[in-house]
């Protein structure tokens, strides 16, 4: 059976993530959250660098790079936004200098959203 071209790219983005994605990775699974985070997560046209489907958010972590793709950004949040998704976005300076401020945003989104059963 031939893997969806999708999920080899989602696949391959895990298996090169930057320094902030690991980082943030590592401290969301020594949280133990209620609720499970995926990374490089599918959803739709797109790949998110973390999502917890059940409360429909996804987690991005933005580079320099993205300082020049706003446009592109705009209309990748849009059509997830579209989907029902919701986005927190964080530069990956965040994540490396002020990590627990960002775990307490994340947390603060996941308490504030009701889950599905």
């Amino acid at each position: 059976m031939a893997v969806r071209p999708k999920t080899s790219r989602a696949r391959n983005l895990r298996r090169n993530a930057t320094d902030a994605e690991r980082v943030l990775r590592r401290a969301l699974r020594e949280m133990k959250l209620p609720v499970k985070v995926r990374r490089q997560h599918p959803i739709g046209r797109y790949v998110a660098d973390f999502a917890i489907p059940t409360c429909k958010l996804v987690i991005e972590l933005d580079g320099g790079q993205h300082a020049l793709a706003t446009a592109a950004d705009a209309r990748r949040t849009q059509a997830l936004n579209d989907l029902g998704y919701r986005f927190i976005r964080f530069w990956n300076n965040d994540v490396l200098g002020n990590l627990d401020g960002v775990l307490q945003t994340i947390m603060a989104e996941v308490d504030r959203t009701p889950t599905s059963p």
